[in-house]
């Protein structure tokens, strides 16, 4: 299994409350509606949520950048699975549909992306 791990800022200008919205509102669905285009597995958003524990952990560890506003999983069977979906039409105009909408709620140059594989160390 291979993850597509989506660390997400927000737009300036949005709220926490309107980004988790549209996010899971208007994004989400996109998603699902492409999913099988891109051959994703599954996605999975985890979205932010403001604690006290908040400053105490950022200050132990010595953080001093803003958290991010939330987290997308999305899982493919294999790298092979991936680049199949964005060599076909159908599914390049499905991942650009997807960039498209990020655009609208999404700080993309603040946020990050990265492809990885699972270890579980705790099952």
């Amino acid at each position: 299994m291979v993850k597509l791990i989506f660390a997400l800022r927000r737009r300036e200008g949005m709220s926490p409350e309107e980004f988790r919205a549209y996010w899971r509102e208007q994004h989400g669905p996109l998603v699902a509606r492409h999913a099988d285009a891109l051959g994703i597995r599954r996605y999975v958003q985890m979205h932010r949520t403001e604690t006290p524990l908040d400053a105490a952990v950022a200050a132990e560890r010595g953080i001093d950048t803003e958290p991010y506003d939330g987290a997308a999983e999305l899982w493919w069977d294999s790298v092979d699975d991936i680049v199949g979906a964005l060599q076909s039409a159908e599914g390049q105009e499905a991942a650009a549909a997807l960039v498209e909408d990020e655009r609208r709620f999404i700080d993309l140059p603040a946020s990050t992306l990265w492809l990885g594989e699972e270890h579980v160390v705790v099952p």
